[in-house]
């Protein structure tokens, strides 16, 4: 079905009105080859809470964004290559089902979609992608270090680390890029250069820290840097957000958290192109 995609008209048409969607702010798509295999909503599980996000699957890539207008205007593009995703089964809790992580070495989460089919088709049709782009190029995956899944913040009320900060408005939460849990400021007072993850030291807990430290080979023999960490209200001063929970801030934020709200998953279910 790719390759049949991979020079039409309909196929250069759909990527263009996805580049059109993100606006100047998203990267160009359309590149020799590339096609656009399916797309369509997910609930990704950010640190605040789920958000709807809109997913395009391609042959080579899963880019994502926030919605601002469904099937009209996205904003916060993120692009993650095929050739390291890896996809693991999440079991149902609650009001939470149809689940499974996304994981990769820049960056790895959960989404869940509206019905088990869905969840079916969307995971294997992800697995085709990779397994035929590691074929086409004869690779295998990296043998790279994942990212983690951070632990969403309403999952605790105090410090994963130490086990007796409380979090408030002043004690503010952080989360570990090592291992994904939520820290208080002096238990991720340490950074650490993850090269998969950002081109600067992130912040990672006192345990990772010490871990990473004692790994002769660790990150390539990489060195670490210390830093003083200065807390700032509303922002995480860990180098790089890996997070797009406050993505919807700024220009349009209110109409974005509309409509996320709005969405009519009846007509946002995983599209697949023949």
């Amino acid at each position: 079905m790719v390759d049949r995609l991979v020079n039409t008209e309909s196929n250069a048409r759909r990527i263009n009105c996805v580049e059109q969607c993100f606006g100047s702010s998203g990267q160009p798509l359309a590149i020799a080859g590339r096609v656009l295999v399916g797309e369509g909503v997910l609930t990704k599980l950010c640190r605040k809470k789920p958000k709807p996000r809109q997913f395009f699957l391609f042959n080579d890539i899963l880019v994502y964004g926030n919605i601002i207008i469904h099937k009209k205007k996205y904003n916060k593009q993120h692009i993650l290559p095929l050739e390291n995703i890896k996809l693991e089964n999440v079991d149902d809790e609650g009001n939470l089902r149809n689940g499974w992580k996304i994981i990769n070495p820049s960056k790895s989460f959960v989404v869940y979609a509206a019905t088990a089919t869905e969840k079916k088709e969307w995971m294997a049709h992800i697995r085709t992608c990779v397994n035929d782009l590691l074929a086409k190029r004869g690779i295998s995956q990296h043998n790279l270090e994942d990212s983690p899944v951070w632990v969403p913040d309403s999952d605790t009320k105090t410090c994963m680390h130490c086990k007796r900060s409380e979090f408030s408005l002043i004690n503010r939460r952080h989360h570990c890029r090592h291992c994904g849990i939520v820290a208080c400021n002096a238990c991720t007072s340490k950074r650490w250069l993850m090269p998969q993850q950002s081109s600067r030291p992130l912040r990672v807990c006192l345990t990772c820290y010490h871990k990473l430290s004692s790994s002769k080979g660790s990150q390539g023999g990489r060195p670490t840097t210390t830093y003083s960490v200065i807390a700032t209200g509303g922002e995480d001063s860990s180098g790089e957000d890996s997070s797009d929970d406050d993505d919807d801030r700024g220009e349009g934020a209110k109409n974005a958290e509309a409509n996320n709200d709005l969405v009519n998953f009846d007509d946002a279910h995983f599209q697949t192109y023949d």
